[in-house]
């Protein structure tokens, strides 16, 4: 709808326009500023051309109206025009919002949490805002990949080993044991610990030399707790590209940076000379043992990503790692590849409440909130709509309690209710939603069922612009909207015995249709009952 507008007004003009959707729709369904850019151009006031350019841009197929406001140009859609669309929508539903292929190709990285533990609910704000990117992306014809980062190498794995060994010799050996400072903890680890010591036996839990082969193989248990996790949440994923196995490469990674002349050594340690490229300071990429460092695999990650050769590459990070965006930029562009095609999202992190007071820790993870527990608690839908309602660097907080609220204060409620209440009105008006698609809105005059019909139909604008934003936010907020519209109208007018029955009941499917595409594309299932 949006883009046929805009389309039409720039044939007219000759040149681009901004489309804005007027907060007051009585004003009009859109309007355009293009007067204020015009007006030293054409040496007038806008508001003079607005007034010229509002006859130009008459058109009774597409506007019942064309006015210029202030300087602004006001256009009010047409009932044939609405009816035309609503008609192409209903008739060919899967297809709501979609847009042409693109050719452009792009690798989605999140999550990537280290394989030591649990997805926390911090690990889950990142996933369900990669997810819902991908699967908004793919609805808008973008060619997207998805991909988990697995961080099998490093010291992580060294504790996860330790861990495993004295969770073994503490809870199953019975054993008195010190805990150094750090360490994993959680009931996970003795589950993990019971299998190495059923396959294994005790020694192993006394051998250092075996420690790295306890953390393979407890990482391998954990990866599957990740993935079986992910999935109860609809989150699954095109790739996992473990740390370890990239180190093969260091030598030809390193053999690359050598020849650009980024490293340099001091101190028996090989840095990179990320300063060049506005980083705070230069890195070590190799110490003085000659291990590779962290920063090292990503390098050698990113390599191996723009060797794949994708067209853009999305990497979402928690909040933490602001820091290191400047570092991995650097080394991309030594490597020889361009760094403005790596967009990095940040992903803040999260508080939990529950009946106004802190959420508790999970005795299963230690010090951690699951993202499991929370998921059991509030479902699947809730969690994910609820990550979605606050863009991604923001703080986000919200308490468990509402969420399982049957009312408006609950707003993935709020949004099926809304969908549910639409199919118990053709219920009982004894007809489906293909019943209704032929009829016509010649009769149709109430402002606000036009409305209803203009809201529905501005989804795949939402889609677009949430998409390039990276705000799925702006669909939430599009959703919320939405069903407080459907409330007010279903509470405002009889529909079942209306003599506009039909005509309510098509513009109400409209409605649902929606609903039910947007919520599916963020991965939640829309309810026809409640």
């Amino acid at each position: 709808m949006q883009k046929r507008v805009k389309k039409f007004i720039e044939s007219v003009l000759e040149k681009e326009v901004v489309l804005e959707k007027p907060k007051d729709l009585s004003l009009g369904h859109f309007a355009t500023p293009v007067a204020f850019s015009l007006a030293k151009e054409y040496k007038k006031s806008p508001m003079i051309i607005a007034e010229e350019l509002a006859s130009k841009l008459s058109n009774p197929e597409l506007f019942e109206k064309v006015e210029a406001i202030k300087g602004f140009i006001n256009f009010k859609l047409s009932n044939a025009f609405l009816e035309k669309l609503t008609k192409e929508v209903l008739l060919n539903k899967s297809d709501f919002g979609k847009d042409e292929p693109k050719k452009q190709k792009i690798l989605l990285e999140y999550v990537s949490a280290n394989p030591t533990g649990p997805l926390h609910i911090g690990h889950a704000r990142g996933a369900v805002l990669g997810d819902s990117l991908a699967r908004v992306g793919r609805h808008l014809g973008f060619d997207i990949t998805t991909e988990y980062y697995v961080n099998d190498a490093g010291a992580q794995m060294e504790m996860l080993g330790l861990s495993v060994a004295l969770a073994g010799r503490d809870f199953i050996l019975k054993e008195s044991v010190e805990y150094p400072e750090k360490y994993y903890r959680g009931e996970y680890l003795i589950d993990i610990a019971q299998k190495i010591y059923d396959e294994f036996g005790k020694d192993i839990f006394y051998d250092e030399s075996r420690f790295r082969e306890m953390a393979e193989f407890a990482k391998n248990i954990v990866l599957e707790i990740i993935k079986s996790d992910l999935k109860d949440i609809g989150i699954e994923f095109d790739n996992f590209v473990s740390e370890a196995s990239l180190y093969d490469s260091w030598s030809d990674t390193k053999a690359v940076l050598v020849k650009n002349g980024s490293l340099y050594e001091k101190g028996d340690k090989l840095y990179l000379k990320s300063t060049q490229y506005g980083d705070d300071s230069d890195r070590v990429v190799v110490r003085e043992n000659g291990i590779p460092t962290y920063l090292a695999g990503d390098i050698i990650y990113h390599k191996n990503k723009f060797d794949r050769g994708f067209d853009h590459y999305i990497n979402i990070w928690g909040a933490d790692h602001h820091g290191y965006i400047k570092r991995v930029e650097a080394a991309i562009e030594f490597l020889g590849n361009d760094s403005k095609k790596l967009e990095v999202l940040l992903s803040q992190m999260v508080q939990l409440l529950k009946g106004g007071e802190p959420y508790k820790m999970s005795k299963r993870a230690g010090n951690v909130i699951l993202m499991s527990d929370v998921a059991q608690e509030i479902g699947s839908d809730a969690l994910r709509f609820v990550f979605l309602t606050k863009k991604s660097d923001t703080h986000l907080e919200f308490d468990l309690d509402i969420l399982k609220n049957q009312d408006s204060s609950n707003p993935i409620f709020y949004i099926n209710y809304a969908y549910a209440r639409i199919n118990q009105v053709f219920k009982k008006a004894e007809k489906s939603f293909d019943d209704v698609v032929e009829v016509t809105f010649d009769k149709l005059k109430e402002e606000d069922a036009l409305n209803l019909i203009y809201e529905s139909l501005l989804l795949p604008s939402v889609l677009e612009e949430a998409f390039i934003k990276r705000d799925m936010q702006k669909i939430t907020d599009y959703l919320y909207s939405l069903a407080s519209s459907i409330h007010r109208f279903y509470n405002n007018y009889k529909i079942i015995g209306n003599e506009l029955e039909d005509e309510y009941l098509k513009v109400l499917s409209l409605c649902a249709l929606s609903i039910k595409v947007a919520l599916n594309i963020l991965g939640i299932k829309e309810k026809e009952v409640m």
